[in-house]
């Protein structure tokens, strides 16, 4: 089937989608007061409530949420098919993502701004609290150390993104400074920074920066010191400054590079409209696990994920300026997300057939490249393989109107590095909350300090990706991310549920997708502890079978709570209201 088509009637729903479904949420379920004084303008403090145009906080929230999640989930699960795949990431981003993202956002415009783990104290109880932010800082801890990881393996992999994605932090501090300090409007100067940055790419692309061949560093040695550096530049100082001085303007390039890909991309598509080589349905994968449910686990950005619950309520909720703005934030930027994964489902499924070389010097073409690539599950799920076939299919698409291959190539590497360091940024401010949170909720004042409460994120990442000695410890921990990201999506929609209960809404369109979300990363967990018992993988076996029943617990409590919210006619806290 012809590439063109497929992304053409996607894309077409998803604007559909919001003027429609979007606007019947916000106006008949949430209804949207665009007069209510908002986080931002209440508890205006210039470094984490800071009222921000709609725009601007777009940019910031969708790259956020985007990361490289939306790219190595199609990537991986294609294996099972390009319809699948097309048919979670259409309908998931709609029905469950928008929803999921929209509502945390909303909850929490309308509880000062706390987190969706804090403001469970009120909607559900303290219990249901303290299990939803040891959760939350159990997945985030995991978020930072291996995107911390990728980042480094991705300099290693392609050291022409070194440079560019580099020299984005001083182009983003300068932009910061033009709109905060001296009033300019952000669009102009946003667009001159955007330019520049793409002059680093060219730069870049000519002249890669290799620790390896620079300094003589063994791979190894290459990738602990770009670790340590992501830790320390990215995640501790970048995180722990106001939003507006590096988050802000970064986000906001980062949207217009994302805009620029996804642009270039498209017209790829278009010029180039490859067919799609991928079977349409290919459920017997060599080594794959079942479809059904890993492929609700596998593809979560560009669906549902739980971590955009995170973003929704940890930074978006203290920047929005109106309530009706959170329609376009939040709803708006996951629908953009499923727009990134058709895109990279294409890329994977119908631009790789356009030219793939092998390790050997071979070219292979049409069904014999993808058949190359994805010849088994574990050939597929490397983290080089994944990307790789994202890279190698867009730049052959690219390519395809008179782009250079090493322009090509240059421009995706440093669209994907830029991603994953906004992600590492915003996860880290978002564990800092968690963890001040969770130091108030025990007490414990010396980490009730927004600098401490940074420190003791970035330092526990740290220990995290470094405690084999290896640098790679904290991969060997992804493969409980997955669970435990959608396991997150299914409780922040069980706490939205319960809100909406609370004010007598109608619950259904949260309810449901809430109940699908947990009995399939149940399903999913469940099958992930079983293998981790076969394989004698202890330390797996413990975090999984922890989280599992913290999960159940968690559940118990919010269906005792919400058959009270029905029994007694039970309001709702003004906290939350």
């Amino acid at each position: 089937m012809n590439s063109l088509v497929i992304a053409g009637l996607m894309m077409v729903g998803y604007i559909v989608s919001y003027h429609t479904y979007g606007k019947f949420l916000a106006r008949k379920i949430f209804k949207l007061n665009p007069e209510a004084v908002c986080p931002s303008t209440a508890l205006q403090d210039d470094h984490d409530f800071v009222p921000t145009n709609k725009h601007i906080l777009f940019g910031h929230h969708f790259t956020s949420i985007s990361g490289l999640g939306p790219i190595v989930g199609p990537a991986i699960a294609i294996i099972w098919g390009w319809v699948p795949a097309v048919i979670w990431v259409f309908f998931g981003s709609i029905f469950f993502g928008a929803v999921h993202d929209f509502g945390a956002l909303v909850v929490s415009l309308r509880a000062r701004g706390r987190s969706i783990g804090d403001l469970a104290a009120d909607i559900v109880n303290k219990r249901v609290q303290i299990l939803f932010l040891l959760i939350i800082f159990f997945e985030l801890w995991i978020v930072i150390s291996v995107f911390a990881l990728i980042i480094a393996i991705l300099f290693t992999m392609y050291p022409i993104a070194v440079f560019p994605v580099w020299f984005e932090l001083p182009i983003a501090f300068y932009l910061g400074h033009i709109v905060y300090k001296r009033g300019k409007d952000a669009l102009i100067p946003s667009l001159y920074a955007v330019a520049v940055m793409y002059i680093t790419v060219v730069i870049g692309a000519y002249f890669p920066i290799d620790f390896t061949v620079l300094f003589g560093m063994s791979a190894k040695s290459a990738l602990i010191t770009w670790v340590v550096l992501v830790l320390v530049f990215d995640a501790w100082l970048a995180s722990s400054l106001p939003v507006q001085t590096l988050l802000q303007p970064r986000d906001f390039i980062n949207s217009h590079q994302l805009m620029i890909a996804m642009a270039m991309l498209a017209l790829g598509v278009i010029v180039a409209h490859p067919t799609m080589v991928a079977p349409p349905v290919n459920f017997s994968a060599q080594g794959a696990p079942p479809v059904w449910p890993f492929i609700f686990v596998v593809i979560a950005c560009g669906a549902i994920s739980g971590f955009h619950s995170l973003v929704s309520s940890g930074t978006s909720s203290k920047q929005c300026d109106t309530e009706s703005s959170s329609l376009f934030i939040g709803f708006g930027s996951m629908l953009m997300e499923g727009a990134l994964s058709t895109l990279v489902i294409v890329a994977v499924a119908a631009g790789i057939g356009l030219g793939l070389t092998a390790k050997g010097g071979e070219i292979f073409t049409g069904v014999a490249a993808f058949n190359h690539h994805y010849a088994s599950w574990g050939a597929a799920a490397g983290l080089g393989s994944k990307l790789g076939a994202f890279i190698q299919g867009s730049a052959n698409m690219i390519q395809s109107y008179g782009v250079p291959m090493k322009i090509a190539l240059a421009v995706m590497a440093v669209f994907i590095v830029s991603f994953a360091a906004t992600t590492v940024d915003t996860a880290t401010r978002i564990q800092r909350y968690v963890v001040v949170e969770l130091a108030h909720a025990f007490k414990f004042r010396p980490l009730q300090n927004r600098q401490a409460g940074t420190l003791f994120a970035v330092i526990t990442a740290f220990l995290l990706a470094f405690y084999d000695g290896s640098g790679k410890g904290a991969l060997k921990l992804w493969p409980l991310f997955g669970s435990v990201n959608q396991l997150l999506a299914g409780l922040a929609l069980l706490v939205t549920t319960i809100y909406l209960a609370r004010r007598r809404a109608r619950i259904i369109y949260t309810a449901l997708p809430m109940v699908f979300m947990i009995i399939m990363t149940t399903w999913a967990m469940l099958l992930n502890i079983q293998e981790y018992f076969v394989k004698s993988n202890w330390l797996l076996f413990s975090i999984g079978l922890a989280v599992f029943v913290l999960q159940i617990w968690m559940i118990i409590e919010s269906v005792m709570v919400l058959k009270t919210v029905y029994a007694n006619e039970e309001g709702l806290p003004e906290a939350v209201n």
